[in-house]
């Protein structure tokens, strides 16, 4: 992967920066459609405060080596969401900056053999903690994005960018899917995704290539001018 564990710490620095300033929009802001399909903006801010708590026990985790995991069930984790979006503007906010703030005060106070414990991820891969920033600058940088607010991936870090790109592509190869030859034009990265059929050649800046492999509004067009390959869902 093309990152380090500090690029990871500060991008999540950034991400909840980012999405917490995204979602100070009022009760009227927050209750409109975000850009996931089904989600109004208060799902995806719970969806992110949650996210804060649940890294936390893996922090927890990591700390004493008492195993808790990030979610007691899918069940419990969907039903904390709903919770939040029925939650008034102002306490569904102050759930995401408390759940912010104490995620960034406990990683702060781990110890460098405690980032290399092991832990489990609510997807069941057992990771070293030291994953943990890049699992949440995921997490508030592309829903910084989600939220609809105005924030592109244009606006995020170019070594983030093609992080995501390498996370996603090494993801994408081992689900199936069409064959891509992916370049940016403007950094000269280059993606190869093995897959069904002919690869097909796709260059665009690396801010749409990003959009494209996530699943999320982007301007890219096959070489011809026809659409692209579609993609099944990312995560």
């Amino acid at each position: 992967m093309s990152r380090t564990f500090e690029e990871a710490r500060r991008w999540a620095r950034l991400g909840t920066d980012l999405f917490v300033r995204a979602a100070d929009i009022g009760e009227a802001g927050l209750d409109a459609p975000s850009a996931l399909p089904g989600w109004t903006r208060k799902h995806l801010v719970a969806h992110v405060a949650a996210n804060a708590d649940a890294l936390g026990n893996l922090v927890h985790w990591a700390a004493t080596g008492d195993r808790k995991p990030m979610y007691s069930s899918p069940e419990e984790r969907a039903a904390g969401i709903e919770r939040g979006a029925a939650m008034p503007a102002a306490e569904l906010t102050a759930w995401l900056r408390r759940s912010a703030d104490e995620l960034a005060a406990s990683t702060g106070s781990l110890s460098d053999e405690q980032w290399r414990s092991p832990v489990v991820t609510a997807q069941g891969r057992t990771v070293p903690a030291t994953e943990l920033p890049w699992m949440r600058s995921r997490e508030v940088c592309v829903h910084a994005v989600d939220l609809g607010t105005g924030l592109t991936f244009a606006a995020l870090p170019t070594g983030f960018l093609a992080a995501l790109c390498d996370d996603v592509v090494a993801k994408r190869a081992k689900d199936g899917g069409p064959a891509l030859l992916l370049e940016a034009t403007d950094t000269g990265a280059r993606w190869e995704l093995p897959g069904e059929g002919e690869p097909a050649g796709l260059t665009a800046p690396l801010h749409e290539i990003t959009a494209y492999l996530t699943g999320r509004e982007h301007a890219l067009t096959a070489p011809g001018g026809g659409p692209v390959p579609a993609l099944a869902r990312w995560l």
